[in-house]
């Protein structure tokens, strides 16, 4: 039988790593191999930037729906922009909730064929110039956080200290989504439950809300409050991947909020290049032998190389803009026109 209960997350300090480095390595493996999420304190983002990032997202989309719309994920190839509310799917039924996707700004890849054609730009918002800046220096303190943490999750492992660096060099596949949950009176999902695609997730949630659930070993769902000052990390099916089980990425959930409430989070996915294999790490025996294997779905299937497994998601996520730009309607989903 599912339940629900409450239990505080394992809180880790990446400013203690410095001083003490075996202790931290130690309590990242206890928390991703039994659980897969811990907050997040010592990361030095500073408190306001997060009370910023908020006050940006509601802003925007406080915006018309024109001046929303002027950056519609369907007018972008690479699945950038904004969402609709009930916009994004995920395991083929609505999530109730609208949102931005931002992610590298380069160039588009003239003819390219498969994960490829997700490189392009953003879409940005005329009517809040400031929203770009403020995302896009997002983005690059917390690449810094999560390179860091892989260094440590490395080591912790028996492996040298830089060996996820090489997939991350060369033009990482990064993604931030800025997320609103209105209220609604309907059991509709925020986000049904799922695992992440990528390596791991940095998670900022609006203070004083609620709604995400992660799923705990017997099957109950445990829910997650923010912290003040802290990200809520997970890791992804590729940190599985490369530890063969040892660390596990676990389903979570969003709830809708009830009326009369709504709720800000934006996630940042750390995810390598395109075209990276996440190196399989060769655990020491101790670590070996409690390696669970990866948890195989055939219903989703992992792919070696991140951006099979980016394009899968994408594409299944948002079919409107599968089938408008790429002539793609995954299997169940229905016709965008």
């Amino acid at each position: 039988m599912v339940t629900e209960k409450s239990a505080a997350l394992p809180t880790l300090d990446l400013a203690v790593a410095a001083k003490d480095p075996q202790t931290f390595r130690r309590d990242i493996l206890a928390a991703t191999h039994e659980l897969g999420f811990f907050y997040l304190v010592g990361h030095g983002i500073a408190a306001e930037r997060f009370g910023e990032l908020i006050g940006l997202a509601r802003r925007f989309f406080a915006l018309s729906a024109a001046d929303k719309d002027e950056i519609s994920q369907l007018k972008s190839p690479q699945f950038r922009g904004y969402s609709r509310l009930g916009g994004e799917l995920t395991n083929g039924a609505v999530d109730w909730r609208e949102q931005i996707d931002i992610g590298p700004e380069r160039a588009v890849i003239d003819g390219a064929d498969g994960y490829w054609r997700l490189q392009g730009p953003n879409l940005w918002p005329t009517a809040l110039p400031e929203l770009r800046p403020a995302f896009e220096a997002w983005a690059e303190d917390l690449a810094r956080v999560g390179r860091a943490l892989l260094r440590h999750w490395a080591g912790a492992l028996g492996a040298a200290e830089d060996i996820f660096d090489a997939a991350f060099d060369d033009r990482p596949a990064t993604l931030i989504k800025v997320v609103r949950y209105p209220g609604t009176d309907d059991t509709a999902q925020g986000v049904g439950a799922h695992k992440d695609s990528g390596v791991l997730t940095l998670l900022l949630v609006e203070p004083g809300t609620q709604g995400l659930q992660v799923e705990g070993p017997g099957g109950d769902w445990i829910d997650v409050p923010p912290l003040p000052g802290a990200f809520i990390v997970n890791i992804g099916e590729l940190l599985e991947v490369a530890t063969g089980g040892y660390l596990r990425a676990t389903r979570h959930r969003v709830l809708a909020p009830p009326v009369g409430r709504d709720r800000i989070a934006i996630p940042y996915f750390l995810n390598p290049g395109l075209d990276a294999q996440i190196p399989v790490l060769d655990l020491p025996a101790e670590l070996a032998g409690r390696a669970r294997g990866v948890e195989l779905d055939p219903d989703n299937p992992i792919f070696n190389t991140y951006g099979e497994n980016a394009w899968k998601s994408r594409t299944r996520a948002h079919p409107d803009v599968a089938e408008l730009h790429h002539g793609i309607r995954p299997a169940g989903a229905p016709s965008a026109y």
